[in-house]
């Protein structure tokens, strides 16, 4: 007689993005990464670290010497000079062998001996020859989490460092800018990778592109707070879908950056705004590697024959990696007949190993792994080059 109907809620308990995002990547990334996934998670959950990309456009004589002083060290600075030694003793290696060559053979052989230590040379020389000694960026040694003072404006108003995850930074450095390149970087909000690709100050024009205006905006923003009015004049901003963009200008850019729309594996994890794994955008995270793909084309064929593409992301999915890189390969041969070129970029791990953790087991490219001691990414990056 007493009985009664229990009252059930008429919707699901909400579970937050962020636990969504940990149990996904929980599911994924432990059979991706294996022992590695449980030092991954736990850097993903802390504090990030950041660098101090220095604003060549500011006085920085004494931001250095602050910066110095605090213990922290500019980490391309330092990769730069270990390339160079590198290359010093590839150099002085080949030059014995060939001369040893030389004493042994004669005529046409010893002709030929020397050429081919004079082309293995050079190789090795291109190799470790993409790190740009103008973009210098501190960060504090493995292990130390001092954090760096907010930025401050000089006497023309122009602030002294761009506080980053440093890692953001090896994509623009895997670009490996030349002078008077014509460069795109298509999806540049929020301006990060665009201010270090001006940091160079070799672009002999560069094109900052994002489809969402209110980013777009905030790139404004960035270039009007470390850019002068001279040089900021010289880079073209624009708001078009990266989709689209071999319709507008196609086959015109020696160097095209594609750092694409990804899951932010460490936002999603961390921020409940604008998190793509709320239920509501579901279908627009499932999307996300088509839209990936869509880009990486969209660059490729906006890159001249015999130019450069770097593909980003800060997720450590091989659905949004390999994968999207994988496909647009093949759909660059059988749709486009163009064919691409996979850069090895493995001696990025070796120059960089002091300061980031890297992923030994990535099939294309690389990836950085956020790990306590060095916490930055994750950040993934492949360069191709358009045959």
């Amino acid at each position: 007689r007493h009985r009664h109907k229990e009252k059930w809620a008429t919707t699901a308990p909400r579970i937050p993005a962020t636990r969504l995002a940990l149990h996904h990547f929980d599911m994924n990334y432990s059979l991706h990464l294996k022992e590695l996934w449980p030092s991954v998670r736990v850097g993903l959950l802390c504090e990030q670290k950041y660098g101090a990309l220095l604003n060549n456009f500011s006085g920085v004589d004494h931001v250095t010497q602050e910066l110095e002083v605090l213990n922290a060290t500019d980490f391309i600075s330092e990769a730069s000079q270990k390339a160079q030694l590198l290359q010093c003793g590839a150099t002085a290696k080949e030059t014995g062998r060939g001369e040893s060559m030389c004493q042994e053979g004669s005529g046409e052989g010893r002709t030929v001996m020397h050429a081919e230590s004079v082309m293995h040379t050079e190789t090795s020389t291109q190799r470790h020859a993409s790190i740009s000694s103008n973009i210098k960026c501190y960060t504090f040694p493995r292990g130390d989490i001092t954090r760096f003072r907010p930025a401050r404006p000089d006497m023309l108003g122009l602030l002294d460092y761009y506080l980053m995850d440093a890692a953001s930074l090896l994509p623009v450095l895997a670009l490996n800018v030349q002078p008077d390149d014509f460069v795109l970087d298509l999806c540049a909000a929020p301006g990060g990778k665009t201010l270090a690709l001006l940091q160079t100050g070799v672009c002999g024009h560069l094109t900052a592109n994002d489809v969402s205006m209110s980013r777009t905006k905030r790139l404004h923003q960035i270039l009007r707070s470390y850019v002068p009015k001279e040089i900021r004049e010289t880079v073209s901003v624009t708001s078009c879908d990266g989709r689209d963009w071999e319709q507008v200008e196609g086959g015109t850019f020696h160097k095209v950056l594609v750092d694409v729309p990804c899951t932010t594996d460490r936002h999603s994890v961390m921020e409940q705004d604008n998190n793509i794994f709320h239920k509501r955008r579901t279908k627009e995270r499932q999307m996300l590697p088509m839209l990936q793909l869509q880009l990486l084309m969209a660059g490729i064929l906006a890159t001249k024959p015999g130019g450069e593409v770097v593909y980003s992301t800060c997720s450590l999915s091989p659905l949004q990696n390999e994968y999207v890189i994988e496909r647009a390969i093949e759909i660059a041969e059988t749709e486009f007949n163009i064919s691409i070129r996979v850069e090895d970029l493995s001696h990025f791990r070796m120059l960089f190993q002091g300061t980031f953790s890297f992923f030994s087991d990535c099939r294309l490219g690389e990836l950085v792994l956020p790990h306590l001691t060095a916490n930055f990414g994750p950040m993934y990056f492949c360069k191709l080059c358009r045959m």
